[in-house]
């Protein structure tokens, strides 16, 4: 899903190997927990390992929506009129969106 703002460069690019090496790192734990099933483990430590993922990816949208709010959001806001309306609005449901997951 891309946004508007195509061709530009996004707040989170200087990290963006970071990011890559972190959603990585959360695919290997996808890959175990789904072997921890086949395998029948014990289902505490699958939850274990369930909760240790959603942090992982809770981490990495915080990290992103930091740098959407840093960059994008600020920039948007400093230019005025529409585009700072739309950024808002946008940071405004992907926070809400992030608060009910």
């Amino acid at each position: 899903m891309e946004s508007a703002d195509q061709g530009s460069e996004h707040g989170y690019i200087h990290r963006k190997d970071d990011y890559l090496k972190r959603l990585r790192r959360i695919e290997g734990q996808s890959r175990g927990l789904q072997r921890m099933v086949e395998d029948e483990k014990y289902c505490i430590d699958i939850l274990t390992q369930i909760s240790a993922m959603t942090r992982a990816l809770q981490s990495v949208a915080l990290g992103l929506m930091d740098e959407h709010l840093s960059h994008c959001v600020v920039q948007a806001a400093q230019a005025g009129g529409q585009e700072a309306d739309d950024k808002l609005r946008e940071a405004s449901e992907a926070i809400s969106r992030l608060v009910r997951s």
